[in-house]
């Protein structure tokens, strides 16, 4: 089976502009491919996981992967799949977010001469003369079939500003440049934006002539990345300063039964005999396949030794058979207490484990927290500095920890 057969039964691929020219390049090492990340914070998260496999599994094969940081593109914005729209970050924020990237990236690739490239792309949008570039570019879209693609649509009736407008054609633009001028050949991306990325497709027919457009491919994995690493509103950071490993490790331990295989499949390199085999599991069964997974992923990220400690801590609070010292612990100081004690509405809050003082009181009333394997239902309950210098296990639902420590 072929690097791109797997892909497919993997689940990555979505959508295709020419299959057997795709496979024959993909199979035979021949794809110089790219993927674009725009510099919208200062870690990757859960939800790249997918880009970032996938360009270590071609990469294996023999291809090529040029990462694209998207330091021009991110001073836009893309309105795909957004409601609202997204917050101007400036320069300074945009480079420091893509030196993040490079550094996260660089335990999934091998960059280096002949390996994969890492170029970004405010060196040429950056620098682009308004008049020319839309004499030069602009000219070959249709503005009735842009207001066709989906990501626009969806954006109509609440306002999409002429700013956002012009995403597609500056991502368009990408990949243009990147043919002339690197050799990229392919394009890899979620399924929502598979408008954007036709849009290069057809920049570098109009601009190149046919036989540049039969050397052109568009490949799409599954918008799954995209939807996978939000927890509670919250993003899930391959930074561990900003998710531990062992709340890295705890998010994929709890994925729902049902995408469990699938989020095997996808992310991780077991082999698929392997998988296969576990495609009949079910049960008790499905709780060993999410600890397969939770440790893989975590491994991957943050390292062997990392994804042990996180296992333990994790078998501590489930099965009380191991040492709990890894588990995520909040560490409080005298100024944090009031008249030498602090309140479990605090506690939670201090912890991260709720919001905000009313979120604690909700989930204190309804009987989801718990200090010491204690139950709590006293919203008014108080911690003294000497029975929290000893420290405490907070836990709210069945899933989420902290020990909580004065120092």
């Amino acid at each position: 089976m072929g690097i791109y057969e797997e892909l497919v039964e993997r689940g990555l691929i979505a959508q295709v502009t020419n299959e057997d020219e795709i496979k024959n390049m993909i199979n035979n090492g021949k794809a110089k491919f790219y993927i674009g990340f725009d510099c919208t914070a200062d870690s990757l998260t859960a939800g790249h996981f997918m880009a970032l496999t996938l360009m270590k599994r071609l990469q294996m094969a023999g291809n090529q992967p040029i990462a694209l940081i998207g330091g021009g593109t991110t001073m836009i914005g893309d309105p795909s799949g957004r409601t609202d729209m997204r917050k101007m970050l400036t320069r300074e924020d945009i480079d420091y977010n893509a030196q993040c990237f490079k550094r996260q990236m660089e335990r999934f690739i091998e960059f280096g001469p002949g390996k994969a490239q890492m170029v970004n792309n405010a060196d040429w949008l950056m620098d682009l003369n308004y008049i020319e570039f839309l004499r030069e570019v602009g000219a070959c879209f249709s503005v009735n079939n842009m207001l066709r693609a989906e990501c626009y649509k969806q954006r109509m009736e609440k306002g999409l500003s002429f700013f956002e407008f012009n995403y597609m054609i500056m991502q368009s633009y990408d990949f243009y440049y990147l043919f002339k001028n690197y050799g990229c050949n392919m394009q890899f991306g979620g399924d929502d934006q598979w408008s954007n990325m036709l849009g290069g497709t057809e920049l570098i027919r109009k601009k190149l002539g046919k036989d540049a457009h039969a050397m052109t491919i568009t490949l799409l994995t599954d918008s799954q990345g995209h939807k996978m690493g939000k927890t509670a509103g919250n993003a899930v950071w391959l930074d561990p300063n900003k998710t531990s490993p062992y709340e890295f490790y705890q998010y994929w331990r709890n994925v729902d039964d049902a995408d469990v295989l699938k989020c095997i499949r996808m992310l991780t390199f077991l082999p698929m005999d392997q998988i296969r085999e576990m495609s009949s599991w079910e049960g008790s069964q499905l709780n060993r396949a999410k600890e397969i997974l939770a440790f893989e992923l975590t491994s991957l990220v943050h390292g062997e030794e990392e994804a042990k400690k996180a296992e333990a801590s994790a078998k501590a609070l489930f099965a009380g058979g191991a040492n709990a010292e890894n588990i995520p612990t909040t560490e409080l100081t005298e100024a944090d207490l009031e008249d030498g004690k602090l309140d479990i509405m605090g506690i939670l809050v201090k912890s991260g484990l709720c919001s905000t003082r009313s979120d604690a009181r909700r989930n204190i009333q309804q009987g989801g927290v718990s200090v010491d394997d204690e139950k709590i239902s006293d919203i008014g309950k108080c911690y003294s500095a000497d029975e929290l210098k000893d420290g405490i296990l907070v836990k709210r639902g069945k899933k989420n920890f902290n020990k909580v420590v004065l120092k």
